[in-house]
């Protein structure tokens, strides 16, 4: 989960890269290689070591090299490649990558979020993934295409490679749902919020939302945005914050508590994942999260005490953007530009894009392969997962892949925490309010 304290590094530290003039290309980088360059041949490829950046998808860093030492163990026995693992939290990954980008002392391989993609593709420090590059790793066609789509610009070979898929569901308490008389999940944002306020009673409230995290803010206000036709650029990467659809979509979200008071007020404070311990604790009867089956589950809650379904729409039934219900959610996996071990690292990109890799790595992790082979495997066939697949398939569509999509996240995710912070303090929140900041948002950007 990315946080908007980490898409305020990546606005300054692209500004940075950009005023500077480098890219990862003008400078060496990656593991040393005493050999003296890369070695295509496989059998030479024994004896290299790579650097490897893996993002926190575990429970904690030492759960993230508890899951994956063994895999990268395999691989090396299988390629005689050495892999020197790093596991890097969220709150520093994308700084670290910044900072290698403009020193050229980074990884061979590393994890990005699949939204950083057009950002970090634009600083020139990612290896493009044209037909050759796919072709070493089993080729394009293997990836679900809403995956692929989030891996870079239109128009552009992609930045990285789909490692992990996520999507937003509906997650709602059974029990709470059967005690307030209510027999289905809802449809549609009206019958959501005529449920949420059937269930906010006696401490407890029909919704949970994560209103100090940027990040949260954005991935809800795209999707209410998009289900109005709106996109946040325009087709030349302007930006388009303050359109009368993007203020309704925005508004929206923030009525969960100004308006609809379906929400704690508290929740305007939330910001590292309390919005989980809230649904999984009982406080809230409904929340809008990804893939949370395993957060769920260590917080007390089983699998046979919640459902999923997808995120309401507007109208039941609608389609095309209309039924956009999901930002397309996961994490790619990149080569550096300057690697000196390409032949290596597309190796290891092979490995762990492998169809049973992607089964054990995303059943660990509770995430969906975006390996399409590696789908119907059992482990993703649970009833919370199934629904998501069909999400990621029919009804996801990709954050904007522009330059600028970072200081999007950062600028229009904190005007929204600010929006939410205003009303947890009583303050009136109108289509004016919400188109000034909006507006504010805007005059920010800084020129596409």
């Amino acid at each position: 989960m990315r946080t908007s304290s980490t898409s305020s590094r990546l606005l300054a530290a692209t500004a940075l890269v950009a005023a500077l003039g480098l890219t990862a290309t003008a400078c060496g980088g990656g593991s040393s290689d005493s050999s003296g360059g890369d070695k295509s041949d496989p059998a030479s490829l024994k004896g290299q070591t790579l650097t490897y950046w893996a993002s926190n998808q575990g429970t904690s860093l030492d759960n993230d090299k508890q899951v994956l030492t063994p895999e990268l163990n395999k691989f090396t026995q299988q390629t005689g490649i050495k892999v020197n693992l790093e596991v890097i939290g969220w709150a520093d990954l994308l700084n670290r990558i910044l900072a290698a980008t403009t020193s050229g002392q980074g990884p061979d391989v590393l994890n990005i979020g699949n939204t950083w993609s057009a950002s970090l593709q634009a600083t020139g420090a990612l290896m493009p993934w044209d037909a050759s590059a796919f072709s070493a790793i089993g080729g394009k066609d293997r990836f679900a295409p809403a995956a692929i789509a989030a891996a870079g610009a239109a128009g552009k070979d992609p930045a990285a490679v789909p490692l992990y898929s996520m999507a937003y569901g509906l997650y709602y308490n059974k029990k709470m749902f059967a005690d307030a008389g209510i027999a289905n999940p809802p449809k549609t944002w009206d019958e959501l919020v005529a449920d949420a306020k059937k269930l906010t009673t006696g401490g407890h409230y029909g919704l949970a939302v994560e209103g100090s995290n940027g990040s949260e803010n954005i991935h809800h206000a795209f999707v209410l945005a998009k289900q109005r036709g709106s996109d946040w650029f325009d087709s030349s990467g302007k930006a388009t914050f303050d359109t009368p659809q993007n203020v309704a979509a925005v508004k929206q979200y923030v009525d969960f508590i100004a308006g609809d008071k379906v929400a704690a007020k508290g929740d305007a404070e939330y910001s590292q994942n309390q919005t989980i311990t809230d649904f999984a604790t009982g406080k809230a009867a409904m929340m809008m999260w990804q893939s949370a089956a395993t957060s769920i589950k260590s917080h007390g809650m089983s699998a046979d005490q919640y459902g999923v379904v997808p995120v309401p729409t507007q109208t039941a039934g609608a389609t095309g953007d209309a039924g956009v219900t999901s930002m397309v959610a996961g994490i790619n996996l990149a080569v550096f530009q300057n690697t000196k071990h390409k032949a290596a690292a597309e190796a290891l990109v092979k490995f762990m894009t492998s169809t049973p890799e992607q089964k054990i790595l995303n059943g660990t992790y509770g995430s969906l392969p975006p390996v399409k082979e590696a789908q119907s495997d059992p482990a993703f066939q649970t009833p919370d997962l199934k629904v998501l697949a069909s999400v990621l398939s029919t009804s996801a569509a990709p954050l904007p892949q522009v330059p600028n999509e970072s200081q999007f996240e950062t600028l229009v995710g904190t005007a929204i925490k600010d929006l939410f912070a205003d009303a947890a303090a009583g303050k009136p929140v109108t289509d004016d309010t919400v188109k000034a900041a909006l507006t504010k948002a805007q005059q920010q950007m800084p020129a596409s």
